[in-house]
């Protein structure tokens, strides 16, 4: 029997048409998507901002990466619901000034309706903040990440 090694780095693929100065009509494997600012920005708002796709990405990100950690540690996290609230500097955006730390802080709060007490829920965390790369990118950056974990 022959062992099957799994790639330790792979290419992520996505690709865009943009047919006006704030939409982009975003590709990625088979699914597509609209990447757009809200009509008070000049968009057709078909979209979530590009901001608001970051933000959304870590909610994703952390949704996955939980349940492998949970799934790892005998954890039962059951169903998440996760709320995202950021402070977000937008002199960057609006070119009023450079920002070394445009996202300055993000609290992720995340409620699970499974059978884990908090202090599994915590074990979770701690193993979800290593492993998520929407985490540590946002880490990486300078952004105060703040994750509250509770029971439903």
């Amino acid at each position: 029997m022959t062992d099957v090694k799994m790639k330790t780095t792979v290419k992520l693929r996505a690709n865009a048409d943009c047919p006006t100065h704030s939409r982009a009509d975003v590709a990625v494997r088979d699914l597509s998507f609209a990447i757009d600012e809200p009509i008070e920005r000049g968009g057709t708002n078909l979209g979530p901002t590009p901001t608001d796709t970051a933000i959304a990405a870590l909610i994703g990100c952390t949704n996955v990466i939980a349940h492998k950690c949970a799934g790892k540690l005998g954890v039962d996290i059951g169903h998440l619901s996760i709320d995202a609230t950021c402070d977000f500097d937008r002199r960057g955006v609006t070119l009023t000034e450079e920002i070394e730390v445009p996202f300055r802080a993000i609290k992720l709060t995340v409620t699970a309706s499974g059978e884990a007490n908090q202090k599994d829920l915590e074990r979770v965390a701690i193993e979800t903040q290593k492993f998520c790369p929407l985490s540590k990118l946002f880490l990486a950056a300078g952004t105060e990440v703040e994750v509250v974990w509770s029971k439903e």
